[in-house]
């Protein structure tokens, strides 16, 4: 084949495919001749456009989020709240988002912009202690209704704000925590000085009921005691008044056996009245 004709078909066939473009599913497309608007194309297919004459612009059809940067905005109690909020977000109309916007970075800090000054002027009208705990759900609604009408001419839909976090700056929340901290040593030092108290409450009535049960338990024993040394006494009298000589003797055994022990040294006279059965001729 001719080199020629080999041009010839180089050259149709990089015109016929740089005339051809497709559009998936996830993709608007714009196709601008020398820089005007030419047609919008969002079903997906195989489509043609002049080359060198033609372009075409793609923008995604997906759902997007715009995390914004976290902004300081002032309550209606005058406190400041530092907010971090997204969005999430879509393109509707590429056309008008190509004229006001043009790029996803251009709509995501306008975005950014009025959602901020959306919130700027609800949060105001609102407490600071509403806004954490009660308001929010209703509040981040209006910021959506009245952002959605003002990315209206973007040809961007807003389908939902939400605030990430909402806390005090930097320097207020430590002063807040330091008060917290000096309020919770305050109830720990109250908590602790009615437990000990408490405790001093439990250990004298402790111990008084100690005393009193060692009282009783000592006249208990000082009753039986006397009970028994005079039921003892009784016996013996009666022991005594049946057989004198035999107590005496049955006493004095007791005695020897208490006194004469291993290496026990008694010194007593022969007459002694405590001798008087050992010197007795059986």
């Amino acid at each position: 084949m001719k080199p020629g004709k080999l041009i010839l078909l180089a050259i149709i066939f990089l015109t016929l495919y740089g005339s051809m473009f497709t559009v998936n599913m996830k993709q608007h497309a714009i196709v601008l001749q020398m820089g005007a608007y030419k047609k919008s194309i969002s079903e997906p297919g195989l489509y043609f456009k002049i080359p060198l004459i033609q372009d075409v612009t793609f923008f995604s059809k997906q759902l997007l989020v715009s995390d914004a940067e976290p902004a300081e905005l002032l309550t209606l109690d005058k406190k400041n709240l530092q907010i971090d909020n997204y969005s999430m977000w879509r393109i509707v109309d590429p056309l008008k988002f190509l004229k006001t916007v043009r790029t996803i970075r251009g709509a995501t800090s306008r975005l950014d912009d009025i959602i901020n000054s959306e919130l700027r002027v609800e949060l105001s009208t609102h407490n600071m202690v509403d806004i954490v705990s009660k308001t929010r759900e209703e509040i981040m609604q209006k910021v959506a209704v009245e952002s959605a009408k003002k990315v209206g001419n973007m040809g961007i839909e807003i389908l939902d704000v939400r605030i990430k976090r909402a806390d005090l700056p930097g320097k207020i929340a430590e002063s807040v925590f330091d008060r917290m901290r000096t309020e919770r040593q305050r109830i720990a030092r109250e908590y602790r000085s009615q437990g000990n108290e408490e405790a001093t409450k439990i250990r004298a009535t402790t111990d008084k009921e100690k005393v009193i049960l060692l009282a009783q338990a000592y006249k208990e024993e000082q009753k039986i005691r006397g009970e028994g040394d005079g039921r003892a006494t009784k016996i013996y009298a009666d022991a005594y008044n049946q057989d004198p000589d035999f107590y005496s003797f049955i006493r004095s055994m007791q005695a020897y056996k208490n006194s004469f022990k291993t290496d026990t040294t008694i010194l007593l006279s022969e007459d002694s009245d405590f001798l008087e059965f050992l010197n007795k001729d059986h």
